[in-house]
């Protein structure tokens, strides 16, 4: 099978195993040479989304699509996509280079042993293990067994690459090291790429779109900035960000603006709700500031924690806390208990119904 990029398609997948349902009617469409990042939870589907697309899982109904041609009855070896597992699936007893290079010795990918050699070299470069081929994977930690593997899927011609948490068993300073590869790898290699991470860092970071998956369904597909500043529910929006989303409960006033339970808190909103309906104002602790225009609130300082060069802050107003990110320079000097004025620009606001038991509380348009 050729190594030109695929679009990537499932329609109305079901799967389940026993009484426990993985996918529900999974809705997904990859784009020719996107890297797709698939965001959710343990347990949401999201391997299960993988496995399907490389037929290592056959669904109960439903269709997978590679470039449009239904993938029903093909086996996995014949639909042109190589698959990285997160249990890394490597040959113990061989070296990291002969790992490397198994997928090029099988007759459908065979290359010469110079152009292999070189191919192996320039992967295993861009990921950090060229001093590590001759050695066993026996004799490797986990963070260069998953480097291994993850460049054991590179190195083959592929339509599609489906990647399963590739960086879960890394240090954080290797992951953003690995984070900034993998989109250099993206670049060069211009394979569509299926990532699936339960990071939200990582989605960010690495995605051109991001689908949320929960409970076998996608919830929301966007770009970061749809995802991040369209979040389609309380849930979505408490996934990005830290410090996570502040979600403030109140109603909605007579004149179209928001007021707390205990009315300490009152923000005018561009979203328009009816009025006297419960809801959440969503803010994200970046978005409100210690200085500058915007509507003022005052409240006490909670409490403080250093976050590398900014300080995360704290703030009591009434009965509510509300976290803020600030530069050092600004928050350097503030103890529990100090007044302060915040700021937020309406046009920062997000607005939710209120969370419900059945469900979390979607997203409110703007006018």
């Amino acid at each position: 099978m050729s190594s030109k990029k695929a679009t990537i398609a499932l329609r109305g997948v079901h799967k389940t195993y026993g009484r426990t349902t993985a996918l529900d009617g999974l809705e997904l469409d990859v784009r020719e040479g996107e890297f797709f990042c698939l965001l959710g939870p343990s347990g949401a589907g999201k391997t299960t989304t993988l496995k399907t697309v490389a037929g290592l899982e056959l669904p109960d109904s439903g269709a997978v699509l590679l470039d449009g041609a239904d993938m029903k009855g093909v086996e996995p070896y014949d639909r042109g996509v190589a698959m990285c597992f997160e249990s890394y699936a490597l040959y113990p007893h061989k070296s990291a280079y002969d790992n490397l290079a198994s997928p090029l010795r099988s007759p459908r990918h065979r290359l010469p042993a110079a152009e292999a050699r070189e191919r192996i070299g320039a992967i295993a470069e861009l990921l950090g293990i060229s001093a590590l081929l001759d050695r066993p994977v026996g004799r490797l930690s986990n963070g260069q067994r998953q480097r291994v593997a993850l460049g054991r899927v590179l190195v083959r011609p592929a339509r599609a690459f489906l990647l399963d948490e590739p960086l879960s068993h890394l240090d954080a300073k290797l992951r953003q090291q690995m984070r900034a590869e993998l989109k250099a790898i993206g670049a060069v290699q211009h394979t569509t790429t299926l990532y699936v991470t339960h990071d939200s860092v990582e989605a960010l970071a690495l995605g051109d779109r991001i689908g949320v998956i929960r409970e076998g369904r996608i919830v929301q597909t966007g770009t970061r900035e749809e995802i991040w500043y369209q979040p389609y529910d309380t849930e979505v929006a408490r996934a990005f960000g830290r410090p996570r989303i502040n979600l403030l409960p109140g109603a909605v006033t007579a004149d179209g603006g928001f007021r707390s339970a205990d009315g300490k808190v009152e923000l005018p909103l561009r979203a328009q709700a009816t009025p006297g309906m419960d809801v959440l104002v969503g803010v994200r602790p970046r978005d409100i500031t210690l200085t500058g225009p915007g509507h003022e609130l005052t409240g006490t300082v909670y409490v403080t924690e250093v976050l590398g060069r900014a300080i995360e802050v704290t703030v009591r107003i009434g009965e509510l806390h509300v976290s803020l990110v600030a530069p050092r320079s600004e928050a350097a000097g503030l103890r529990p208990d100090d007044p302060v004025r915040l700021s937020v620009r309406p046009e920062n606001l997000l607005l939710f119904e209120a969370d419900r038991p059945e469900r979390p509380g979607r997203r409110i348009g703007t006018r």
